[in-house]
């Protein structure tokens, strides 16, 4: 009792002060980090992106110019095969995504259960 006798209440909100500076200077330094790597990251990636999507414009212009079809229904048809593509969807028939292989949703499972736990 008596080592608290002469600290009184300020200590304790000295301490919960130093606590908060703690982890918001905490804070700051991983937000710091965290965006001083996507700038690097950008800079780094950015003109590679850059590069790909002039390329593919090119290569999408010269087919719409050989093949003699429209640039609309061509753009309409490759954002449904993206669509497919990002919901799972294979062009193989042979090839189930969710089968019991280890390809499949067994790889999924065993994934999830050593990531996540």
């Amino acid at each position: 009792m008596e080592v608290m006798k002469g600290c009184g209440c300020g200590c304790v909100w000295s301490h919960i002060n130093i606590d908060f500076a703690r982890i918001f200077l905490l804070w700051f330094v991983i937000v710091f980090y965290d965006l001083f790597g996507a700038a690097v990251f950008s800079a780094l990636e950015r003109p590679s992106e850059l590069e790909a999507h002039c390329r593919w414009n090119r290569q999408l212009a010269e087919f719409v110019q050989d093949h003699q079809v429209p640039s609309e229904g061509l753009c309409e048809l490759l954002g449904h095969y993206e669509e497919a593509i990002a919901a799972g969807i294979r062009m193989e028939a042979w090839r189930p995504r969710w089968d019991l292989l280890v390809s499949g949703a067994f790889y999924f499972v065993a994934t999830v259960a050593s990531t996540i736990g």
